[in-house]
């Protein structure tokens, strides 16, 4: 685990302590990790570094934790308006506005492909699952949401094909599967489970409670190992569960809204 002190954006210092995320080997010259809920400027129900803009906390705020993962990571980082799709978007260099500040999306998709040092990737989860990808000899990093719908539509091959086509070889990339909802946990009707289940075989699970559920880890796991990426590393917790990260299906049992944790994944500048 790997904290620094977070810049405001504007060459100050944050107040908050610098925020707390698991960081992840992809290679040589990449970094990596899953942001918690730790080491933010928002209060409840978001608290504290919630990265998302869609859950009603107040927008600056937002870009405030937004700028502290930045500094972590080492790059300005780029998000999307994610709809649980399979778009990507590649990026060649870092997003900014008329003003020369960060865009607060790159535009409607659910993955981003980077091709040089310093661009920072940001995929937004609280509960789907964050992917991070690398091939670093190639220099090509990219970020997924891998959702319940995405992912059947094949949101990890359209990534990995977009990485393909800016020069990654598959069989060199490093891949991170981060915390989401478990198997165990994710419960859904039996419809929906068997529609998933029909394009992506892996994703069939049943509740501890014997009811039936979608494991969207297993899928993506199964689906990056089909296409031949050769170093996949699942956290293996449970937002559900793990009260450390966001979860949307855990606050929305207490009536309440949360925040959105991301995976990050940049290029170093050498």
């Amino acid at each position: 685990m790997n904290a620094r002190p977070a810049s405001d954006g504007r060459g100050g210092v944050l107040d908050a302590a610098p925020p707390v995320v698991l960081e992840v080997d992809l290679g040589p010259g990449v970094r990596a990790g899953f942001t918690t809920r730790t080491g933010g400027v928002s209060p409840e129900p978001w608290d504290s570094l919630n990265l998302g803009l869609n859950v009603t906390d107040d927008a600056t705020r937002v870009r405030s934790n937004r700028a502290r993962a930045s500094t972590w990571l080492e790059a300005p980082v780029a998000f999307s308006s994610q709809v649980h799709g399979t778009d990507v978007v590649r990026l060649g260099s870092p997003p900014r506005d008329a003003d020369g500040a960060p865009v607060d999306s790159v535009g409607e998709a659910d993955a981003i492909v980077a091709t040089v040092p310093g661009v920072g990737l940001g995929v937004l989860v609280a509960d789907c699952v964050p992917v991070l990808l690398a091939d670093a000899a190639a220099g090509v990093v990219g970020v997924a949401h891998a959702g319940r719908r995405g992912l059947a539509h094949g949101v990890v091959p359209a990534v990995l094909e977009e990485m393909r086509a800016a020069g990654a070889r598959v069989g060199n990339v490093r891949a991170a599967v981060g915390p989401s909802a478990c198997g165990r946990c994710y419960e859904v009707p039996a419809t929906m489970r068997d529609d998933v289940a029909l394009a992506r075989p892996a994703t069939r699970s049943t509740t501890s409670w014997g009811t039936p559920a979608l494991d969207l880890p297993a899928g993506v796991v199964a689906d990056l190992v089909a296409a031949g990426v050769g170093d996949v590393v699942h956290v293996d917790a449970c937002t559900i569960e793990d009260d450390r990260f966001f979860s949307h299906r855990r606050a929305a049992r207490g009536g309440t809204t949360t925040g959105r944790f991301a995976g990050l994944v940049a290029l170093s500048v050498a």
